[in-house]
């Protein structure tokens, strides 16, 4: 099944592990094979990664669009959710969820459930402020 992508003017998105960056005015892909593919809206850059539910993403993305390196981002991923659920067990059931769309390859599933754990994150922070 075809997906069509409509950009904006200068939007970025990442099509099979090739940054792409649109021209001036606005376009459609269509995208007709099964490649990763990213929005602008959902890349999230090493430098935003800044609290330990960031980084969680950042490297669920990483498996989404290298995967040569699986493994290194499969170990970074798990050492990760250790210390996450070591410093707060409360976020244990959400990451079991994510964790189970990793291990069944469903990494853009993965990705969404991350950004309502870095939501989680914030308000769980913002509580004990």
């Amino acid at each position: 099944m075809a997906l069509k992508i409509t950009l904006k003017p200068q939007e970025r998105m990442i099509l099979g592990g090739a940054v792409v960056t649109n021209g001036h005015s606005k376009c459609e892909l269509i995208v007709e094979n099964n490649v990763p593919v990213l929005r602008e809206r959902d890349i999230l850059g090493a430098d935003e990664a800044h609290t330990p539910c960031r980084r969680i993403y950042l490297v669920i993305q990483l498996m989404y669009v290298d995967e040569q390196n699986l493994r290194e981002h499969h170990n970074s991923y798990w050492r990760l959710v250790r210390d996450v659920i070591s410093a707060a067990p409360s976020m244990s059931e959400r990451l079991g969820r994510i964790s189970e769309e990793i291990l069944r390859k469903n990494f853009y599933q993965a990705l969404k459930l991350a950004k309502e754990l870095i939501d989680y994150e914030q308000e769980v922070v913002s509580h004990a402020c």
